[in-house]
C-alpha cells in the first residue's frame, strides 16, 4: 500500500518543497504469528495503513502530516516467542528506539508524535510519561485504532482479540491480496483456570502454548471485507478529528 504521506517511499526532492510537517505519526506493531492466514507483520501493516487514511484526509483540512517507517518489534507473551521468526523486544529496546525517534524529530523542528499502535501487548504510557518529563517541548500521544470503537456494531464474535474476524476483516479490507482464508484455523482458544484474570481482577501474560493451537485468539471465519470497511468508516473520523485537534489546539 502506497501513500504519498509514507516516508519510506516519499523523495528528498517532495519533502525539501513541502510546508513545516506539524507531526509525525509512527505505526507500531510486531512480528508474530497470525492464525494460518495473516502476515506475520499484520500489526504493523494495519496501523500504516490507518495512518495513511488519515494523513490524508487531514490533509484535506490543512494539516501536514507525514507517517514514518513502521516498527514491527513487538513485546511478546511466553509461548509464541518459541514460534519459528516470532521476535520479542523488550522495553527497554522500544524505550531506546522511540527516544531516538523524539530526539531526531525535534532536532528538525517537529515537536508532536503520534503513534499509532497495531499490537495489543505493546505499552507505551510509561514511555511516554518519561519522555515527555524529560522533554516537556515534545508531546507525544498514542492510539491503538482497534480499541475505541465498540465491536458489537460491527462484529458477531464475543471473544476476538488475535487474528480473529475484527483483524482478519480489517486486513482484508486493507490487504486483501495478503490474506488467505483457506489457510485460516479457527481460532479456539483455553481461558484462564482462574476466574478473576478471565475479568480481568488480576492480570499476567497469557501462555500461548497453553491458550491455543493455531496462534489465533478468536474465529476468523466470518470475517469480511465488508465488515472491515464498515468498522473503520467508523474509526478513521474519530482519529482524523483527534488529530487536527491535536496540531491546532492547545492541550488544557
Amino acid at each position: 500500500m502506497y501513500s504519498e504521506f509514507d516516508i519510506t517511499t516519499a523523495k528528498w526532492g517532495d519533502v525539501k518543497t513541502a510546508p513545516h510537517y506539524d507531526l509525525a505519526i509512527l505505526p507500531w506493531g510486531a512480528t508474530e504469528p497470525h492464525n494460518g492466514h495473516l502476515p506475520y507483520c499484520t500489526d504493523m501493516l494495519t496501523a500504516q495503513a490507518v495512518a495513511f487514511e488519515v494523513c490524508g484526509k487531514v490533509h484535506e483540512r490543512g494539516v501536514n502530516v507525514m507517517v514514518l517507517p513502521g516498527i514491527p518489534l513487538g513485546s511478546q507473551n511466553p509461548g509464541q516467542i518459541e514460534l519459528p521468526f516470532c521476535i520479542h523486544t523488550s522495553q527497554a529496546t522500544q524505550m531506546a528506539i522511540l527516544r531516538d525517534v523524539v530526539k531526531s524529530l525535534k532536532r528538525q523542528g517537529i515537536h508532536k508524535l503520534l503513534i499509532m499502535s497495531g499490537h495489543g501487548g505493546n505499552i507505551f504510557k510509561g514511555m511516554i510519561r518519561d519522555l515527555m518529563i524529560e522533554d516537556p517541548d515534545m508531546t507525544i500521544a498514542h492510539n491503538e485504532w482497534f480499541a475505541f470503537i465498540p465491536r458489537a456494531e460491527y462484529f458477531e464474535e464475543k471473544e476476538d482479540d488475535h487474528a480473529g474476524e475484527q483483524e482478519t476483516s480489517v486486513m482484508l479490507h486493507y490487504y486483501p491480496e495478503l490474506v488467505k482464508m483457506e489457510l485460516a484455523g479457527d481460532g479456539k482458544f483455553k481461558p484462564f483456570a482462574i476466574d478473576g484474570l478471565n475479568h480481568k481482577v488480576g492480570w499476567l501474560p497469557r501462555d500461548w502454548a497453553q491458550v491455543t493451537e493455531d496462534t489465533g485468539v478468536g474465529y476468523p471465519k466470518k470475517a469480511t471485507a465488508e465488515k472491515g470497511r464498515r468498522y473503520m468508516e467508523a474509526v478513521i473520523p474519530r482519529i482524523v478529528d483527534f488529530v487536527e485537534d491535536f496540531v491546532k489546539k492547545e492541550i488544557y
